[in-house]
């Protein structure tokens, strides 16, 4: 057998365990999470809008224990939008066509309740780790559940998927988008990359959240400000990009009518791959931010979500549709059921950048989508860091093992971050949801069993507030047992 025979032969055998992995019943499993979750809070991502917004901004500043909410918000924003928010948008489409996009709005705002849960879970099983807090699915699937194995399950799938898995997808998106528009060699691009990674997370989170809070707010403002450009543009196109949605999205669409399972299958898996909701990953960052209420930072990261699908990923949706810069394949047969009047082949970043390309100029679009992929691709990848290395943190604890076992962690994503940049995007995207589905489906499962304790505080938390008081959590008063933070410090608050 040749190199090149073998490397066939693993790619395929990667592809067909991703299908097993994101297999119906995953993709069930999360849209039923999010309705469940949505119902037994009535809804708290609608009634509880402003409140979110409100607290995204609030912050402590007596303490100096952990970071803040917006900091918290502004990571997990930087884990979600990234390559999915541009790349994995154009594959949706093209796999699943314009009605994929109606389901990724579908699984965000009930994504949202699944984020609000696990996130809140986070912060009630948290713990003070050498003046840092670190929380997470590992934590309170631990503490919550009593299940050790299953931590450590999570925690080493973590570890894999966000230190190895992930980073290539989104260097694989950087490189693409630069090599299209610059023609410069991925390699090159890899090593840049690499090594402005390296700089960042060799200062921890303080350094990791520090960026995130000024490149990520920022980058998807311009980004969505370019969309509605682009949008006024193409404005006559409206009414039937949005009927071709509507349509697509409970199977009538007269093309793509034959492919609605696929429809419904990319538009979840691309969504949960953007949001993160449920994934078990947001709820990492989540638990190290400084807040008096578990709940709070809950409903901050359930407004995460919201930026991420609903505003960033729809501008994207919204530019390829409304140019009709796409194809959709049927991924089972690669018959082209719609073949756009642009030359275009397989889904992928030229489908955004042809869009932007029919207002600005092919060069501007290139040059905007490569620019736009550096900086959300980028963040992520800091996002997925800290996701790997509060899991080392579990896994290994204090001391010079912890430390040891960082140091290796941030040897190997800066390697797999250059390995991806010139490894193929079918390839990298096929491991990032090998390693989006494991976590998925080990913390969907782990936060619809603790869901009850969650749910406990949020409603202490909404009669505090009906009572006219600050919300404190108490957990003995709750009869939450292991919220060993929150017994010591009901107001969240250390002394410093």
């Amino acid at each position: 057998m040749s190199f090149a025979e073998l490397q066939n032969l693993i790619e395929q055998g990667v592809a067909n365990l991703s299908s097993w992995i994101w297999s119906p019943p995953l993709v069930a499993l999360c849209l039923l999470a999010g309705l469940y979750f949505s119902f037994r809070t009535r809804f708290m991502q609608v009634r509880y809008f402003g409140e979110m917004v409100r607290l995204l901004f609030a912050n402590d500043k007596k303490q100096k224990t952990g970071i803040s909410s917006f900091q918290a918000f502004a990571i997990a924003l930087s884990g979600r939008v990234g390559t999915g928010n541009i790349v994995g948008v154009a594959t949706a489409i093209g796999y699943g066509g314009p009605g994929a996009i109606v389901w990724m709005w579908i699984i965000a705002f009930f994504g949202a309740g699944s984020a609000f849960v696990e996130a809140t879970l986070a912060q009630i099983y948290k713990e003070n780790h050498n003046g840092q807090f670190r929380g997470g699915p590992s934590y309170y699937i631990e503490k919550g559940l009593h299940s050790k194995w299953l931590a450590v399950m999570f925690a080493v799938c973590s570890v894999v998927a966000c230190g190895l898995f992930l980073p290539p997808v989104q260097s694989n998106g950087i490189a693409i988008a630069f090599a299209n528009s610059f023609q410069v060699n991925p390699m090159f691009i890899g090593l840049i990359v690499a090594f402005l990674l390296g700089l960042v997370v060799i200062g921890g989170v303080k350094r990791i959240a520090y960026v995130a809070q000024i490149v990520a707010p920022f980058m998807a403002v311009i980004y969505v400000v370019m969309a509605v450009v682009v949008l006024c543009y193409h404005w006559p196109a409206i009414p039937s990009v949005l009927k071709d949605m509507l349509s697509g999205a409970v199977g009538l669409h007269e093309i793509t009518g034959g492919i609605l399972g696929s429809t419904i299958a990319w538009g979840v898996k691309r969504g949960i791959y953007s949001n993160e909701a449920g994934q078990g990953t947001g709820p990492i960052v989540a638990g190290a931010a400084k807040v008096s209420h578990p709940v709070k930072q809950g409903l901050v990261q359930g407004f995460s979500v919201y930026i991420d699908t609903l505003l960033v990923c729809s501008a994207t949706a919204v530019m390829i549709l409304a140019a009709k810069t796409y194809n959709v394949v049927n991924a089972t047969t690669g018959e082209y059921l719609v073949t756009s009047s642009y030359a275009l082949g397989a889904p992928d970043v030229s489908y955004t950048s042809t869009a932007i390309g029919t207002v600005f100029g092919q060069m501007v679009g290139n040059v905007s989508v490569a620019v736009a992929l550096a900086f959300f691709a980028f963040t992520t990848i800091m996002a997925y860091y800290y996701y790997a290395e509060t899991s080392i943190v579990y896994l290994f604890g204090k001391g010079r093992r912890e430390h040891v076992a960082v140091w290796i962690l941030r040897f190997v994503i800066v390697l797999s971050v250059f390995y991806g940049s010139m490894k193929s995007a079918k390839a990298a995207w096929d491991l990032g949801d090998i390693g989006v589905g494991t976590m998925a489906w080990i913390n969907v499962v782990s936060i619809l069993l603790l869901s009850k304790t969650a749910i406990k505080a949020f409603k202490s938390y909404e009669k505090q507030q009906k009572e006219g008081k600050t919300p404190v959590f108490d957990p003995k008063e709750l009869d939450i047992k292991n919220a060993d933070f929150w017994e010591q410090h009901p107001n969240g608050v250390i002394d410093n």
